[in-house]
């Protein structure tokens, strides 16, 4: 099975830890083992200007994967939103009101439903490739949040090198290696057997640590510095 997944994650934290928003939005093709991605693609977002609401997140994810699925054609699209594997295009409202999640959840989707299940209903109609919202139990999403990790990393770098410092919360279970010309992430988690991703980088001289997060366990901080 050839999988597209799509997730966001990587935040720009404040002196006290807090986000002030995310970073990277990364669409990935997944295929066995199932340990790594084949290909990626980001989207960077404007972390002091961001919706935490969610929906900007799995609208930008949608979009992101949809564009990769139409270069690489998978079996399938998988996105981080955990609502039992149901398929995008059927989400009308009377099948959200009759979902199992928070009214803050449905809130949402009603909003979200209006632009994403007729879209998705056109792109199965036109491919036969279903959008399922099956969230973090697909590890293909897994290898896209981790993915998001690197991304928020590499643009980590980038801000720091021109900004002085950067303070980044990476996604949960998850820590970073840098060496040279690379990103290396992989998952804490040993239940995972062993996902992981990379991405290229240009050669920068600047300071870099990981660290455990003060305030939120199973969480790392990258720091940066140059």
């Amino acid at each position: 099975m050839r999988i597209v997944s799509a997730d966001t994650g990587g935040a720009l934290f404040d002196e006290n830890y807090n986000p002030i928003g995310l970073i990277a939005t990364v669409a990935v093709l997944v295929e066995r083992p199932y340990k790594t991605a084949k290909l990626s693609i980001a989207k960077y977002s404007n972390p002091f200007k961001y919706d935490l609401s969610g929906r900007m997140a799995l609208k930008d994810e949608t979009f992101l994967a949809l564009k990769l699925a139409k270069k690489v054609k998978p079996d399938v699209i998988h996105l981080d939103s955990t609502l039992g594997g149901i398929e995008i295009r059927k989400l009308d409202d009377s099948t959200i009101d009759a979902l199992r999640i928070s009214d803050r959840g449905k809130a949402i989707w009603h909003k979200l439903s209006k632009d994403l299940q007729p879209l998705a209903k056109r792109f199965w109609e036109e491919t036969g490739i279903e959008i399922l919202a099956i969230g973090k139990e697909s590890v293909a999403v897994r290898i896209a949040e981790i993915y998001a990790g690197i991304y928020s990393v590499k643009w980590g770098i980038e801000y720091a090198m021109k900004e002085g410092f950067v303070r980044i919360g990476l996604p949960r279970y998850m820590t970073v290696e840098i060496s040279k010309g690379k990103i290396l992430g992989k998952s804490l988690d040993p239940k995972e057997g062993g996902l992981y991703g990379e991405v290229g980088m240009e050669d920068k001289e600047f300071e870099w640590e990981i660290y455990p997060n003060p305030i939120a366990r199973t969480f790392m901080v990258f720091e940066a510095k140059s």
